[in-house]
Order: C-alpha cells, then sequence, then structure tokens
C-alpha cells in the first residue's frame, strides 16, 4: 500500500503547476508534451529490467531500492535550473516507478494467489490516493510557500521517503515468506528469461499482445489526462485551484471504483464487457469537453475517472492470465513495458497538436479515436484465456 500510493505523485503533481512550471523553466509547449510522455518511456526501458533484477536480487530488494529512488529523484528535481535537467531528473523518481509498477502484481500473485482481484484493487485504492491527493494538494502547498511551485512539486519527497522503512525490513527479512526467496523461486520456474521480458511464447500469444495494447493505449490515455487536462479547463476560463481540483477527481473516483472494479473483475472469467463499458465512458468525456469544457466541467471530469478505472482492470486480467507468479512476471514486464512504448507519441502529439491548431478540439478528437483500438484490445484481453 505504501509503495503503491508513491506511484503516481511524481507524475499527478506537475500538472497542475504546469503553466508555472514552464514558464519558470523556459519549456515550451512540444517540450511540456514530452515531459507528459516522459513516464511512459522510463516506465517501458526500465520496465523491461524488472525481471532479470527480480531475479538476481530479489522483488523486495529492487523495490526498496525503487522507493529511494523516487524519494531523491522527487526531492532532487525542483533544484532545476531549466527544462533539460528538470526531465533529465525526473527519469530516477520514474525508474523508481517503473520497476515497483512491474513487480507489485508478482507480489500479489506471489502473496495473495486466491486474492488477486481484491489485493489488486487494494492496492490500486491506495495508488488512486496518492495521484489526487497530489493533484489537489499541489497547488495550495506552492501558494502556502508564497506561490513557489518547487515547493508543491518537491514536498512529496517525504511522502515517498515514508514508504523505504517497511520495504526495508522486507528486504532484510528474506524476499518474502520462505527461508529460500522469491528471487531463488522466480530464477528455477524462468531460467529462460534474459531480463527483456520477451519470452518467446509470450510474442505468439494473442492475449498478452491484447494485454500490451490495451495498457498502452489506456497508458496513452491516462497521461494526457495527467498531462494536460488541468490545462484544457484553465485555457477555459476556470482558475488553477479549480484546474487541480477537477483532475483529482479524476482519480479520487479511482479510489471507490478501483476497488469496486477489481474485485468484481476478478471474479469474473471475462473481463471484456467491463472493458468496454468503462471505454464508453471515456468518449463520452471527451465529446464532452470537445463540446464545450467548461459548461459541465465537474460531469466530463467524472467521467474522464471511470475511463481511468482500465488501469487496474489491466492490472486485474495481467494476474488472471498467468497461470502462476513467474508467468505473471513475464505478462506484466511484456504487457506494461511494450504498452509504455506503445504510448510514448500519444502525449506528444497531442502537444504539438495543442500548439500548431491553437486549441483542443483538434487533440481531443485524436483521443477520441485511439479509444476505439482500445475498445478492441479489451474485448480480446479479457477473454476467458491463460498464458503459459
Amino acid at each position: 500500500m505504501l509503495a503503491a500510493v508513491n506511484l503516481r505523485p511524481a507524475v499527478t503533481s506537475v500538472g497542475p503547476v504546469l503553466e508555472e512550471a514552464r514558464a519558470g523553466l523556459g519549456m515550451s509547449a512540444t517540450a511540456a508534451g514530452l515531459l507528459t510522455s516522459m513516464p511512459a518511456v522510463c516506465f517501458a526501458l526500465v520496465g523491461f529490467t524488472a525481471p532479470r533484477l527480480a531475479r538476481r536480487f530479489g522483488p523486495d530488494t529492487v523495490l526498496v531500492t525503487g522507493m529511494a529512488a523516487i524519494a531523491a529523484g522527487l526531492a532532487l528535481r525542483p533544484l532545476s535550473t531549466n527544462s533539460a535537467l528538470f526531465v533529465a531528473l525526473s527519469t530516477l523518481p520514474l525508474a523508481g516507478i517503473a520497476v515497483a509498477n512491474v513487480l507489485l502484481p508478482v507480489v500479489v500473485k506471489e502473496r495473495f494467489p486466491h486474492r488477486v482481484g481484491a489485493m489488486t484493487g487494494f492496492y490500486s485504492v491506495a495508488l488512486n490516493v496518492g495521484a489526487s491527493t497530489a493533484a489537489a494538494v499541489t497547488v495550495p502547498l506552492a501558494r502556502a510557500f508564497g506561490g513557489d511551485w518547487r515547493v508543491g512539486l518537491g514536498a512529496w519527497s517525504l511522502l515517498a521517503a515514508v514508504a523505504v522503512p517497511p520495504w526495508l525490513f522486507l528486504a532484510r527479512d528474506g524476499n518474502g515468506r520462505d527461508p529460500a526467496g522469491t528471487a531463488n523461486r522466480l530464477s528455477a520456474a524462468e531460467p529462460s528469461v534474459r531480463g527483456s521480458a520477451t519470452h518467446p511464447h509470450l510474442t505468439r500469444s494473442p492475449t498478452a499482445w491484447a494485454l500490451a495494447v490495451y495498457f498502452g493505449l489506456q497508458a496513452t490515455a491516462a497521461y494526457v489526462i495527467i498531462g494536460w487536462l488541468p490545462q484544457i479547463f484553465r485555457d477555459a476560463g476556470l482558475s488553477a485551484e479549480t484546474a487541480g481540483l477537477l483532475f483529482a477527481v479524476t482519480s479520487v473516483l479511482g479510489i471507490p471504483l478501483s476497488f469496486a472494479l477489481a474485485a468484481v473483475a476478478g471474479g469474473l472469467r471475462k473481463q471484456s464487457g467491463v472493458a468496454v463499458t468503462i471505454g464508453l465512458f471515456g468518449l463520452a468525456g471527451y465529446a464532452g469537453l470537445w463540446a464545450a469544457p467548461a459548461a459541465a466541467p465537474w460531469l466530463w471530469a467524472c467521467l474522464l475517472g471511470v475511463a481511468n478505472c482500465s488501469f487496474p482492470l489491466a492490472l486485474t486480467m495481467i494476474g488472471m492470465r498467468g497461470r502462476d507468479s513467474a508467468t505473471v512476471i513475464r505478462l506484466s514486464a511484456f504487457a506494461q513495458s511494450t504498452g509504455y512504448l506503445l504510448s510514448i507519441p500519444g502525449p506528444i502529439l497531442v502537444g504539438a497538436l495543442y500548439e500548431h491548431s491553437g486549441g483542443w478540439k483538434v487533440p481531443l478528437v485524436f483521443m477520441a479515436l485511439l479509444m476505439l483500438p482500445q475498445l478492441a484490445a479489451g474485448l480480446v484481453a479479457g477473454r476467458d484465456r491463460q498464458v503459459g
């Protein structure tokens, strides 16, 4: 839970103060689009290394290192004097998040094999608590310290530091429940994995590819919302505080919905219908923003908040499609890393479309069109099939 609550503040705290950060760092809109793609880049590239790191050092050791990287990166990033350094320092917390993204589904499968849906729901709730709190509180924090956006961003390093001691205890306690350690079990169960997470049977599996595409497209939508939704509302004439709160709603809704959705989906043999329903909410939210963003902003935020629940659904499906923990670590790394690679161009294109079109009409049409292949991938990924 402590790990999960720190998996999004490094990302969601930026959007509400993006305008001030751009001004302070001399950052263009296209560069800001690159910044919103940085999570996907790091999650993809570093995520591919997670299986090898887990086998060599044990999941708990890797996770405590990831938590320490998040804390250090969040403390150092606000000290940047230009946009290039800000982006470079952002890679440190994002790398820590990347390994935790891949390994937490494995922790769930390993320690709670008969409660995958429920436990995924619990840590999805924690993830959304962290995301929504950072979105809602960053601006007030900054203003409490004289309007300094650097303080608003750097404060989240304290929350990450709290997560280090319990994972350090687990790492020192032998990497899990048995003396042999999870690392040994993973190493014995998957000797053919070379750290790339591209075991041959995964690359030939339609289910694995459907999970990767579904994960990638939902990640594209999530990071566009994280990076640009507050700006969409601010451009529509709403205040920075209101825009931050509206964005926070998209995460706050995930707190009850993530748990309920993961628990329900975990009890179903097929999740295709759930994936399609969530996608339709996303289409409705984009349509509302396109037509009149300031007319019913709370409704549009709620619709997009429901659409964001595709993330816990993807995690639940990853846990359920793998036959055992060894398969899940490969499937988690493959689906998440490949998915994040697929998501990299999306936020950059949205930033470029916004800059060159002078508004949000074209970018929002682009995002609505991307929802269609996400629906198709969800149909395939949600079928009652197992990998491995």
